[in-house]
């Protein structure tokens, strides 16, 4: 699992006081990080490879402000070319929202999908929830 903590920031609130829904997504994009560089260690966007097929998010509870929250991520499923995330976000003790997408392994100079690389593979498998 990998893990990430964010402070909220006044900017991320709503008119109703809570962290905006749409800041959730956001987080979820930071906390893949570890795994964009599996597949890219310097997270060079000339050799970009990864592509985001599709996302989902539950809202399971309001989420504050002036409260760090976790974003905590594993993979539940690794395929040929592309793999599910499944992403949680705990704030004081509490999951708030939680979250699945599929990557796709990607290359954009053929503009196609491609197989994920056995080391690149060899390193997701630790992470499978």
């Amino acid at each position: 699992m990998f893990t990430y903590q964010v402070e909220p920031r006044f900017s991320e609130t709503d008119a109703l006081g809570h962290i905006n829904n749409t800041v959730v997504p956001v987080w979820f994009e930071q906390g893949r990080t570890p795994i964009f560089q599996l597949f890219n260690p310097e997270l060079n966007l000339r050799q970009w490879n990864l592509i985001l097929k599709k996302m989902e998010v539950d809202f399971v509870a309001q989420i504050y402000l002036y409260s760090p929250v976790e974003i905590r991520t594993t993979l539940s499923a690794v395929g040929n070319t592309s793999m599910t995330i499944h992403q949680e976000i705990w704030q004081n003790e509490k999951l708030v929202a939680q979250g699945d997408c599929v990557m796709v392994h990607f290359d954009y100079q053929k503009q196609t999908k491609a197989p994920i690389p056995d080391e690149v593979r060899e390193k997701l498998i630790p992470h499978l929830a």
